[in-house]
């Protein structure tokens, strides 16, 4: 299946958006971060960058992004199209995880604005500069050209590598930016670092192509984010599932005109709280890091299930998702036919649209029987006082066989009460044989599941 293209570029309407956008800024005085630096000063940075980049001892390494300030990334992304440079992004600031990225990737030099435990010998790159505006060349990149490679850590400890080329990352976002009409009238909160593939396109890449500003803090409490987000007068929320879920239940009227979850799924009694809320819905955006976006659905609107976004082509064939889409990295395994095989399971609804029902690899064993770790989990929600839980397979001391284990959030638990709940609703083998009531289920600073912690949580007495 495809869809209406429309708001889609092409790909010789995006090397020429690209080219436009390396000439300047379209607002040069109009701040790119809520009180920082102007789009001006951003293309100073990143002319000062691009040439560095372009210096001969850099000639095919790649740089090492890592900074803090959302100007100074915008600036290296703005050079790194520029001259074709490539930059790392990495899952982790950790010493072992920088040293791990040098050891696959053999980056020297880094840009960064705080000081970090890099490898011995890498070079820290400021680009302070007071050189005056210059226009970028854009002689040496096309929409083709790899500009990211972005490392996701795994449970393993083996990170993950996905290129990512500038058609992907900036398609993406003029997309975006079109379909939602994104413009300099807007501010973006986010509460995702853009370390993370959809922190970086909605408040780094996006607000670069569409001229919007974005607030600098990155906030993850609850008081904080309603806070940051009321006095700021923020237009555009993006945020994610466990976000949502920590805001349930608080006073959190904010003028907002638009707000966005991705990096997993929201709950739907999350999303009806923050909708009584709040005027706006909420658009929820199903992908990942090496597909991009992939779909949409807004349950307020009368959406029960996603849509995909008009440039993705899409099939189901055994309730398993294959997608043709521009903003799919160059490194997926690909079918005869182009297509890419998700990692869920999915049913058709109608000819547009498909519910998701659960990660393909959220079958596990147990005793030699397959368990589903999705369904477990839909019950346990729904025992009586569960806020929010957890299930992860356990590997048994003797590491032959897995177990069921789950955390659970919420006031007044009784586990008893619980149990008894899973017991007349899943088999015997579905059952967690550990359930741990936890003030606070960790997460990671990409606002996901922290699975190292909570495995850490139930294997502690």
């Amino acid at each position: 299946m495809s869809a209406d293209m429309s708001g889609f570029l092409s790909e010789a309407e995006l090397d020429a958006a690209l080219a436009e956008l390396l000439q300047g800024p379209r607002y040069p005085e109009c701040e790119f971060v809520a009180h920082g630096l102007t789009f001006a000063e951003v293309y100073r940075l990143a002319s000062r960058l691009a040439t560095i980049f372009a210096e001969p001892k850099y000639e095919g390494v790649p740089f090492c992004l890592a900074a803090e300030d959302k100007s100074l990334i915008a600036a290296a992304l703005l050079a790194s199209l520029a001259t074709g440079s490539v930059l790392l992004l990495p899952h982790s600031f950790s010493a072992r995880a920088l040293q791990q990225m040098q050891e696959l990737s053999g980056f020297r030099a880094a840009i960064c604005d705080v000081a970090r435990e890099f490898p011995r010998g890498t070079e820290c790159i400021s680009a302070a500069s007071e050189e005056e505006l210059t226009p970028l060349s854009f002689a040496q990149i096309s929409s083709h050209t790899e500009l990211l490679r972005l490392f996701t850590g795994g449970s393993t400890g083996a990170p993950k590598i996905w290129s990512k080329t500038a058609g992907n990352i900036f398609g993406e976002a003029f997309f975006m930016a079109r379909r939602y009409t994104i413009g300099h009238q807007d501010l973006i909160a986010a509460t995702i670092s853009p370390y993370h593939i959809y922190g970086l396109l909605f408040s780094v890449v996006i607000p670069l192509v569409a001229s919007a500003r974005v607030l600098a803090e990155i906030p993850c409490f609850p008081a904080e984010i309603v806070s940051v987000v009321q006095e700021e007068s923020a237009t555009i929320f993006a945020s994610v599932p466990a976000h949502y879920r920590v805001l349930r239940g608080r006073e959190t009227s904010m003028a907002l005109r638009l707000a966005i979850s991705s990096a997993g799924m929201l709950e739907q009694s999350d999303n009806e709280d923050f909708c009584a809320r709040n005027e706006t819905p909420i658009v929820e955006v199903y992908g990942s890091t090496e597909t991009g976006g992939l779909a949409t659905r807004s349950r307020k609107e009368g959406q029960d299930f996603f849509t995909p976004l008009e440039p993705v082509e899409w099939k189901i064939r055994d309730e398993r998702l294959y997608v043709r889409s521009p903003f799919l990295s160059p490194d997926v395994s690909e079918n005869q036919e182009g297509y890419f095989l998700s990692g869920d399971r999915v049913k058709g609804q109608g000819e547009k649209s498909f519910s998701l029902h659960g990660r393909a690899d959220a079958i596990t064993k147990v005793g030699g029987e397959r368990v589903d770790l999705d369904e477990i989990r839909d019950v346990l929600q729904n025992q009586p006082g569960v806020e929010e839980c957890v299930i992860v397979p356990l590997v048994d001391p003797g590491g032959r066989q897995n177990r069921i284990a789950a955390l659970v959030r919420g006031q007044g638990i009784d586990l008893d009460l619980v149990k008894r709940g899973l017991a007349a609703s899943l088999e015997p083998l579905a059952r967690p044989r550990l359930i741990k009531n936890v003030p606070h289920i960790p997460l990671s600073k990409n606002g996901k599941y922290d699975r190292d912690a909570i495995v850490s949580l139930l294997s502690t007495p």
